[in-house]
């Protein structure tokens, strides 16, 4: 039976959650051809990508008149996944990093809300079949064994993320949340590329710096506070669920951008995994006065 207590989904929300997904498939986009592209290492990358993002966040903040919040522990959540993604994707391959990436943040933020309390409907857990066996299409021609060390990373990445978002959920002003968390881990992140720049393996080139600075100032900071402001209208389940839409869109962005072929099966696994993300997050049709997710 529907949660009573659960927030409404409404138009405006899951515009909102549309376009945040699309952002953060426009990141992956963009860290794909910085670090595939050798234009930045990866804790380069990282530095510029929180740096960029703290100082956009900041200055919208400065003209709110309102100082930055945010605190240690989601700083800390917030490093770990953008360090960790950035390392791990220097070798793995993209479908396996994204399904490994993903897994991760479905474990983490699907298991959280079941220790809640939170429960699936029947259509909703073929819903979550659905989405998963459509990330299973897309990237099963590219699945191998992967680099152990790699896919760990990318894990501690996924589940980094997946505690960011849950500690999302509480948050009064997400703006100001997201620009404390950043202006914390920015520092870290330099420091972490400096120590790179000593060991002799840091390189950044003016379009890698760009790129970095694109998705730190837009698809990710802007994209995380828009993401802190409709996690508070998601159950934790259905924040889980929605974000398994940013392989395909990502994919599809590849396609787009990188020159990447079209083919049935890409087609395929974006409608499974985005037609499954539908059933997970519809309002139930039975009554009209219950909360849906």
């Amino acid at each position: 039976m529907p949660d009573a207590t659960a927030p409404r989904l409404t138009s405006g929300v899951l515009a909102a959650t549309a376009l945040v997904m699309a952002a953060f498939a426009a990141n992956s986009v963009l860290a794909r051809l910085a670090l595939a592209g050798g234009h930045a290492d990866a804790l380069t990358f990282t530095a510029v990508r929180l740096t960029s993002g703290a100082g956009a966040l900041g200055v919208l903040l400065a003209a709110r008149g309102v100082r930055p919040t945010g605190g240690w522990v989601s700083a800390g959540a917030l490093l770990v996944y953008a360090a960790a993604f950035s390392v791990a994707y220097l070798a793995l391959p993209t479908g396996t990093g994204a399904l490994v990436l993903f897994g991760a943040v479905q474990l983490t933020m699907i298991g959280w809300g079941l220790v809640r309390g939170e429960r699936l409907r029947p259509v909703q857990a073929l819903g979550l079949a659905l989405a998963l066996g459509g990330l299973v299409v897309l990237v099963a021609p590219g699945l191998g064994a992967p680099p152990l060390g790699a896919a760990l990373l990318m894990a501690l990445a996924g589940a980094a993320w997946g505690v960011y978002s849950l500690r999302g959920r509480g948050a009064t002003d997400p703006t100001a949340q997201t620009t404390g968390n950043f202006l914390r881990a920015a520092p870290v992140a330099v420091g972490l590329a400096l120590a790179g720049l000593a060991a002799g393996h840091a390189h950044l080139t003016p379009s890698g710096a760009a790129l970095a600075v694109t998705s730190g100032a837009l698809t990710s900071g802007l994209g995380y506070a828009a993401w802190y402001a409709v996690l508070p209208r998601l159950r934790a389940t259905s924040a889980s669920v929605v974000q398994l839409s940013v392989p395909g869109l990502a994919a599809l962005g590849g396609v787009a951008l990188v020159g990447e072929p079209l083919t049935a099966r890409l087609a395929l696994a974006s409608a499974a995994t985005l037609g499954g993300i539908a059933l997970v997050v519809r309002r139930p049709r039975a009554r009209r006065d219950v909360r849906s997710l």
